[in-house]
């Protein structure tokens, strides 16, 4: 799973990626070794479920505050986006490129609209934010649409005299950007063609229209209305504008300038924070600005909209949007893997997974050789083909 983070220049979409990273903060294991320089790790929020059973867990990657997990997820900054970007402005096609194996996106929007297109500096509520969702969604229609249109001119007879499925064909073409099969199929249906109607991919605005929509299937949008810390009157009305114009799309406010606050706080240890909550305990010494920045975050921004939304915006994003859930798996009843580690992993797989898909995460020789599973909860045996659900704490046994 990658996550995509996007935004136009100027909209703190740096603060917004320090936040969710932890940027110069080394706090835990990451199972992720080669990251590029505009990757990261961010981390999703889960139930501890150990809790239930009166144990101390010991994470193998990530780690444990408060009542939670934080889950490692890798994320990338997506520098670059400018209106014109599918035309090769700003860095044009790099930024376009870097989405290709992005799952879903996080749009990072100047909520107060304080800044223009070019992200120049124009003063809050000068600017419509809506104008960005807009055109940032146009970008990346037009490129799947250049993409699409480029090879079907060049597959479209062949398929015609071989009745090719056009479905089975496009998914081939589109396999590089990470597009499945099932999203394409949706695609289809959503618009009504039919898997050998190659007189509609004729049709430019038929092909257009089937471009954006493999675009919202297959690349979903989360917008992080973030900067709602600069006004948040201004901030309050356009989130509301959006939500009518988008009633369909997960809008999260959002301050990256909190978040790093508070986390910066937490770990100099002035503060208590559970990362995502609607409040903090102030446990050391603190001078004056950070008493009146901390007032002003908890009054303005923690009350009003109940977190600096930065951690809700990727837990949606992996939960709500993409449809992932957690399962940990075990070796022994007793909750640990085969050293004694009290649940040490925590998966995060698509909804539908069942007990093999698991079994294959683990290791794929656990998966060849699997007998059986068991509920930790219901104590029951579970077959290879049995759907798991949503913190699920399940031992594989294998030959």
């Amino acid at each position: 799973m990658l996550i995509g983070i996007v935004g136009k220049p100027n909209v703190g979409k740096s603060t917004f990626f320090k936040a969710l990273t932890f940027q110069d903060v080394e706090i835990a294991n990451y199972p992720f070794t080669t990251l590029k320089p505009n990757e990261g790790v961010a981390y999703v929020r889960v139930k501890e479920v150990s809790y239930e059973f009166g144990l101390k867990p010991n994470p193998k990657y990530g780690f444990v505050k408060g009542n939670y997990r934080f889950v490692p997820v890798k994320v990338m900054d997506v520098p670059g986006l400018v209106p014109g970007a599918h035309e090769g402005r700003g860095l044009g096609n790099k930024f376009l490129d870097d989405l290709r194996k992005a799952n879903v996106l996080i749009h990072i929007v100047d909520i107060v609209g304080s800044v223009d297109e070019e992200g120049r500096y124009v003063g809050p509520g000068n600017y419509d934010p809506i104008r960005d969702i807009k055109w940032l969604e146009e970008e990346i229609d037009y490129w799947f649409y250049s993409i699409i249109k480029r090879n079907i001119e060049k597959e479209i007879r062949s398929m015609r005299s071989e009745k090719k499925d056009i479905i089975k064909g496009l998914a081939e073409i589109l396999s590089g950007l990470d597009i499945k099969l099932d999203h394409i199929d949706k695609a289809f249906r959503d618009i009504g063609i039919g898997n050998e109607d190659y007189d509609a991919l004729e049709d430019q605005e038929i092909l257009f229209k089937l471009s954006s929509r493999i675009r919202e299937v297959s690349k979903p949008i989360v917008i992080a209305a973030n900067r709602i810390d600069i006004d948040i009157d201004v901030a309050k009305k356009n989130i509301d504008r959006i939500k009518r114009e988008y009633p369909n799309k997960m809008v999260v406010p959002t301050s990256g300038y909190a978040e790093v606050l508070l986390k910066k706080l937490d770990f100099e240890g002035k503060i208590e924070y559970v990362y995502g909550d609607g409040d903090f305990k102030i446990v050391g010494e603190l001078d004056e600005k950070e008493k009146i920045a901390l007032e002003f975050i908890r009054e303005k921004i923690l009350k009003d909209f109940g977190s600096t939304g930065v951690q809700k915006a990727i837990d949606s994003a992996v939960f709500d949007v993409l449809g992932y859930i957690a399962v940990f798996p075990v070796a022994t009843d007793n909750l640990t893997d085969s050293k004694g580690n009290v649940l040490p992993d925590c998966f995060l797989l698509p909804k539908g997974s069942k007990v093999i898909d698991l079994a294959n995460e683990i290791h794929t020789e656990l998966a060849k050789n699997f007998v059986r599973a068991i509920d930790i909860r219901s104590k029951k045996f579970v077959g290879r083909d049995h759907e798991l659900r949503n913190l699920d704490i399940i031992r594989i046994v294998s030959q």
